[in-house]
């Protein structure tokens, strides 16, 4: 694995395209590895993170800010999920307008959404401007904004159905983003593509009159900066679920009280060196966590990655002779293999392993090949703590 990972870091490191599965199965050049472990390593990994392959670099764009505090808010410095109920679902997606109108109409290509995505929550997000004049301010300290999902408009005139989402009152005088919940008709777009006609927005006063353009406005992708640009965010569940050991909380201090703690950086290579070549001695220290720091540049990801950079995700090593103590943290079942194998009532019994009995999730930034901002929470990426098994 690990020279598979060094030639797919040189490889897009010298490549400015997007490699293809078969261009990186056709790079690997390990001995004596046969072409179906290549291609079978390949996509395995790529499996691991919902992809085919990875997505394509589009330079140095930034991502909406919403989607970065949200990322700061579920996930620590590393990525590791700071609680795993923090976030609806386990995919965030965040779509920018596409008809860049400067009418109150807007429209989201949702095709990178796969079909067997649930839906959870749909979100509309405007950018509401400083009123352009302060007229009827005495008499229009409110208004009413609805938002319409756009119907069947194949009446053959300029007319068209409207189906009411959500309406709330909204100050006047106010500045800053505003949330409207449109879930059931991005769940009708999802169910037939072709139904998706876009949204309409509509804001009258408390009286149900038009009100004054110029009094409330909402920027537009058209001649406003792209941190406020309309976006819809999308709150959904992929469905990758997968058993946990233990607990899910990293911060479950039962997890790793037991455990050494140490910095949170990739071993250098003389080290790993070092410890390649004395398994002997591995094999002799008791079953513990060890770091193994996955760095995403290393890996060639670091251009479509926003955050973070790497993570560790550690791994468990060390023995498990008899008799195991507490601190071993062994199941019942493996105090018994320890107790059958120290008696050698069965020849072909082993001790027991070391390895992970607590596994925490990461969540990844990045953008996909629309050039959509993803947040996406993956489980069982971290050893939170190691046990005898």
């Amino acid at each position: 694995m690990l020279m598979f990972l060094i030639s797919l870091a040189a490889l897009m490191r010298t490549s400015g395209a997007r490699p293809s599965l078969r261009s990186l199965e056709n790079h690997f050049t390990i001995d004596n590895e046969p072409e179906e472990v290549r291609s079978a390593a390949i996509k395995r990994l790529l499996e691991v993170f919902g992809m085919e392959d990875p997505p394509a670099i589009h330079g140095h764009k930034q991502p909406p800010q919403y989607m970065l505090d949200l990322y700061n808010t579920v996930a620590d410095v590393d990525g590791v999920t700071k609680d795993p109920y923090l976030l609806e679902g386990n995919t965030v997606r965040s779509f920018f307008d596409k008809l860049r109108s400067e009418q109150v109409e807007y429209r989201f290509n949702l095709s990178t959404v796969a079909s067997t995505e649930k839906i959870l929550t749909a979100e509309l997000h405007l950018f509401k401007l400083r009123p352009q004049t302060t007229l009827a301010f005495n008499r229009h300290h409110f208004c009413q904004v609805s938002v319409y999902q756009i119907m069947d408009t194949s009446r053959g005139n300029n007319t068209h159905d409207k189906k009411l989402l959500s309406s709330r009152l909204i100050p006047v005088h106010s500045v800053g983003w505003e949330v409207f919940t449109i879930t059931q008709a991005v769940r009708s777009w999802m169910s037939d593509e072709g139904s998706n006609l876009g949204l309409h927005v509509v804001v009258r006063t408390l009286g149900g009159s038009q009100i004054d353009k110029k009094l409330i406005r909402f920027a537009s992708g058209r001649h406003h900066h792209q941190s406020k640009q309309p976006m819809l965010v999308l709150f959904t569940d992929d469905g990758r679920h997968s058993a946990t050991l233990g607990s899910t909380d990293p911060h479950d201090t039962t997890a790793t009280s037991s455990l050494p703690q140490g910095p949170m950086l990739a071993p250098s290579s003389r080290t790993a060196r070092s410890a390649d070549s004395s398994e002997e001695e591995g094999a002799s220290m008791p079953c513990q966590r060890l770091p193994l720091y996955v760095d995403f540049e290393e890996i060639g990801w670091s251009g479509w990655i926003v955050s973070p950079r790497g993570y560790n995700a550690y791994h468990c090593k060390g023995s498990c002779p008899f008799p195991l103590g507490q601190n071993m943290r062994p199941t019942n079942h493996a105090t018994v293999q320890s107790i059958i194998h120290a008696l050698k009532l069965i020849k072909s019994i082993e001790t027991p392993c070391c390895v992970p009995d607590k596994l925490f999730s990461i969540n990844l930034l990045y953008f996909d090949d629309d050039e959509n901002v993803v947040l996406k929470q993956y489980k069982d990426m971290v050893a939170g703590s190691c046990g005898c098994h």
